[in-house]
């Protein structure tokens, strides 16, 4: 393994800075022990109360005022998470003011839905109200582009600053595309991300009348079950993971270690159904396969997958043979999403710095609430229980997304 597609000369793209805010914890450090832990963020939601789906897997602890000052009163809270984890990860990488060239730094995030809490208050304010008791900042604190540009104001960053919307893969094709920009030499160095924060009375009830959503009320820690036999749809989640992505030489350049490589990059679109995954999986092994041709990986390099599995039963069920068919049966796999409920776009880019973390740290997290695998499932290796430790090379991320968006990045060790 070369680490890029034989004979290209692509650079290598290492991962320096992680920052995460998830329902598994404010903060990258408290959210890799949940996550390790397995215990799932599942709970009772007060924002939810009236609803038939009353839980979510929120955010706990997080302070906007106190971690942004006033100025977080103008932001949506896709766009504070954005912001804490940015900075998070910058000074993760050891990087700031007067140690990069602020025109060489781009920033790409991705989001399924954006500011709609915004969208959703002051339509209401609309309603009981009337015209003037609309908040004047209400399209600048909603719309989608907003979080990447404030990191980009937050930060002081003039390079290309960006925002991709392909649903639940919205995470890893940022990714992807933060890849190419530092390929291409466009950039030096690019904050890349997704951030989400959909936990609203609308975007519940939305995905409810869908039959998206778990409706174990009774329950809400073990709802969230991806890949279980009694899976019946997933808990809503909320919250941004950024990673500060380089060149390899530059980083080493300025001595500072990575967690992992970024190693390939693979899309492709079922054109099938607006919210359904094709049956067979045919083009989610497409870009499976595009991402490890990137990587100059094979299928048998592949110790980890960190699925996109969300605890709905066609998803898992498509994605578990996608796995067995490209992968085999030997290869351990994982979903986050067990603790942390589906981030929609916000989910590639956490799952994607969970895996950076797995093979850094040599630990796959557990599959939270999986006990026994049903029959459309069953074959591949789950980890659920504990977490495994082992050395992990390289590990595959998966994303797919409402309107057959299909994405996979490669990850390697340093």
């Amino acid at each position: 393994m070369n680490g890029h597609r034989p004979g290209r000369g692509l650079p290598d793209v290492v991962i320096t800075g992680i920052g995460m805010v998830t329902p598994a914890g404010a903060d990258t450090g408290t959210s890799w022990k949940t996550l390790c832990a397995g215990r799932s963020a599942g709970a009772p939601d007060p924002r939810l109360a009236d609803l038939q789906v009353g839980f979510s897997c929120a955010v706990p602890g997080f302070d906007a005022e106190l971690l942004l000052g006033t100025d977080s009163r103008r932001m949506d809270p896709f766009t504070q998470f954005a912001i804490v984890a940015a900075r998070a990860a910058v000074a993760d990488a050891g990087l700031g003011e007067g140690s990069w060239d602020v025109s060489r730094v781009g920033v790409v995030l991705g989001t399924g839905i954006g500011g709609q809490g915004t969208w959703e208050e002051q339509g209401g304010r609309l309603r009981d109200r009337g015209p003037r008791a609309v908040n004047p900042l209400t399209v600048p604190r909603a719309i989608g582009n907003i979080a990447a540009g404030s990191v980009a104001i937050d930060l002081g960053l003039h390079g290309p600053s960006l925002t991709l919307s392909t649903a639940c893969a919205a995470g890893t094709t940022a990714l992807g595309f933060a890849l190419d920009l530092l390929r291409a030499d466009r950039c030096d160095v690019v904050l890349a991300g997704g951030t989400e924060a959909a936990v609203t009375p609308l975007v519940v009830t939305a995905f409810d009348r869908l039959k998206a959503l778990s409706r174990r009320s009774d329950d809400p820690v073990s709802a969230s079950r991806p890949f279980d036999e009694h899976r019946d749809g997933f808990v809503l989640g909320e919250g941004s993971a950024v990673l500060v992505l380089e060149r390899a030489r530059d980083a080493a350049a300025r001595g500072r270690r990575a967690y992992a490589r970024l190693l390939g990059y693979g899309a492709a679109s079922d054109a099938h159904h607006l919210t359904a995954p094709d049956p067979d999986g045919r083009w989610a092994e497409v870009a499976l396969r595009a991402a490890l041709e990137d990587a100059g990986t094979s299928p048998a390099d592949i110790a980890l997958v960190n699925a996109h599995a969300t605890s709905t039963p066609q998803g898992d069920a498509v994605e578990a043979r996608l796995i067995e068919r490209v992968l085999g049966q030997d290869t351990a796999v994982t979903s986050t999403k067990g603790v942390t409920g589906h981030m929609l776009g916000a989910a590639g880019a956490v799952e994607a710095a969970c895996t950076a973390l797995s093979i850094a740290d040599g630990v796959i997290p557990p599959t939270a609430n999986f006990e026994a695998p049903g029959p459309d499932t069953g074959g591949i290796d789950i980890v659920h229980g504990t977490a495994r430790h082992v050395p992990v090379p390289v590990a595959v991320s998966n994303s797919f997304g409402f309107g057959g968006h299909n994405a996979a990045v490669v990850l390697g060790g340093v």
